[in-house]
């Protein structure tokens, strides 16, 4: 071959190389994953960017395959008494840890004490209330060993309840994965950092740039390793959905954590069988700082100072035109929302406004008189501020509740947006926000679920909701006898909730991704979770 032949091939191989690279390193998958993970510490982890990658990093007792059902998990039995209120777990032979340690039951235990301890600060700890002592323990008011899980021998952990629960949909929450206690012994809030990382699922942690993407790569260790077809796993951190888009378009990303608001048709011509839409779990809300003026009036104690504050929470939520918004704003199949609960959970009936029947314009007309009888007008015009968190979806949400609100009412809106960690701080300290992005992704198809937050002064209940008969409503669905019961009182609370306006329920959400035609396993779920080890990628 002559110089020009060889200096020929050696161009054409650099014109190329991306190509080059995708076939020689077909077993790369390249996911879209939102806002930067606020932790990868699994018992305090709250969202779903972080969610995403430790349900790739770690495994519970209690896992979900590509449709969403449980299986099993680091358990491979488990069993309940005729009561409902004691679960033991069957550990599978010769687990380890990613550096090759085993586990045993007992580091399950010590894991689970970390998680309810109240230095951990686990923001999804009151989810467990069913768990024998956990709000105890989680309080300070019993040391952990008190936690009701324990270990009758090193491949069995058994967990006590003090009222029936669904204890295994519960275990396959970021809480309740392993953390690796000589770890965060040695590295403190460090240990979460590559090289320091040591995780029992089915892969491990190899890097993490901030603001720009984390790699995984496959556990050899993990139990059903053989089964993991992708070798690594790059979660890029994609903010901006209309940039995220056009990666996924330009072959950059084989799947999109969302799809921007476009219209749906165009969408279709565009993707084809890749845009992937389907019903989930999940509910959009804006909440309202009721601990706080002008939402909770703090210059008297009157009852007609409380009937203004909630004359003005109801005339903000009746004043959005949510058909309006998922028509035209959000349109990739998300539906209107006049409750917390969304529909599609076996044998509850949700909840709903009052007014949700009425016309658009009967409840304009309506949000007009409550305004004014709050003291507000013209003249004197309401002046809040709307938070939210960096995203295209997000900020034209907010950009077109602002143009409602100001051409129904006359208020004034001021746009606050913020990167994810900064938001998500604020709006749980309960000082500065408003009116703010809110919302809950189930992570279980259980109407509690998106309930509970608003019964306890939690890190969850991020508007400061203090009401006594709601907590009642929750006691009593607790306590029946018989999922009917236990539904109705439910349904009772959220009617409470809704009644007092402490939320505006917007829209419930429909799953949306572009995923590339060589992804294989990709299955829709109520739940939107697709862990990298049910995938594959095509050459």
């Amino acid at each position: 071959m002559s110089l020009a032949d060889l200096l020929g091939v050696f161009l054409m191989g650099a014109l190329w190389a991306p190509a080059a690279l995708a076939q020689a390193a077909p077993s790369q998958l390249e996911r879209g994953n939102g806002p930067e993970p606020s932790t990868l510490d699994a018992h305090r982890c709250q969202e779903v960017a972080c969610g995403n990658v430790l349900r790739d990093l770690y495994e519970g007792l209690v896992t979900e395959d590509a449709r969403g059902r449980l299986v099993p998990g680091m358990a491979e039995r488990w069993s309940v008494s005729a009561d409902g209120r004691s679960w033991t777990f069957v550990l599978r032979d010769n687990l380890r840890w990613s550096n090759g340690e085993p586990i045993d039951a007992g580091q399950v235990v010590a894991s689970f004490r970390r998680a309810f301890a109240p230095a951990t600060a686990a923001p999804f700890g009151e989810l467990f209330d069913a768990l024998d002592n956990a709000q105890a323990v989680q309080a300070g008011k019993l040391p952990p060993e008190r936690l009701g899980v324990s270990a009758p021998d090193p491949r069995s952990v058994r967990f006590r309840l003090n009222r029936s629960a669904s204890l295994p949909a519960l275990l396959t929450l970021p809480i309740a994965f392993p953390v690796y206690l000589p770890a965060v012994e040695t590295h403190g809030a460090q240990h979460t950092r590559p090289g320091q990382l040591v995780s029992n699922g089915a892969y491990r942690l190899a890097a993490w740039t901030p603001q720009a993407n984390l790699l995984l790569e496959k556990n050899p260790r993990f139990h059903d390793a053989a089964a993991v077809a992708i070798e690594r796993v790059r979660f890029q951190v994609t903010e901006d959905a209309a940039a995220e888009l056009q990666r996924f378009a330009a072959g950059d990303l084989h799947i999109t954590e969302v799809v921007p608001p476009q219209p749906l048709a165009s969408l279709r011509a565009r993707f084809g069988s890749q845009l992937r839409l389907s019903p989930y779990l999940g509910a959009f809300w804006l909440g309202l700082n009721v601990t706080r003026p002008p939402f909770r009036s703090d210059a008297c104690a009157t009852q007609d100072c409380d009937e203004r504050a909630l004359a003005l929470r109801r005339a903000l939520s009746m004043a959005i035109d949510r058909d309006k918004l998922t028509r035209y704003v959000t349109g990739l199949g998300e539906t209107p929302a006049y409750g917390i609960v969304p529909p599609g959970i076996a044998g509850y009936v949700p909840a709903t406004t009052t007014w949700a029947t009425q016309p658009q314009a009967q409840r304009e007309a309506h949000a007009r008189a409550l305004y004014r009888h709050a003291g507000y007008s013209s003249d004197n015009p309401l002046v809040i501020e709307l938070r939210y968190n960096t995203s295209t979806p997000h900020r034209r949400l907010a950009l077109a509740v602002a143009a409602m609100w100001r051409q129904t009412l006359g208020v004034q809106v001021r746009l606050r947006n913020e990167e994810w960690k900064v938001f998500v701080q604020n709006r749980k300290q309960r000082t500065i926000t408003q009116v703010f992005r809110g919302g809950w992704i189930g992570d279980l198809a259980d109407a509690r679920n998106f309930l509970a937050a608003f019964g306890s002064d939690g890190p969850l209940n991020w508007m400061g909701y203090d009401d006594a008969a709601y907590r009642e409503r929750l006691a009593k669905a607790d306590a029946a006898k018989s999922e009917t019961a236990r539904n109705a009182w439910l349904r009772a609370a959220e009617q409470r909730l809704l009644n007092d306006d402490a939320t505006i329920p917007l829209y419930f959400y429909s799953s949306k991704h572009l995923v590339s035609r060589r992804v294989r396993g990709f299955e829709s779920n109520a739940l939107d979770r697709h862990a990298s080890r049910w995938l594959s990628l095509t050459p």
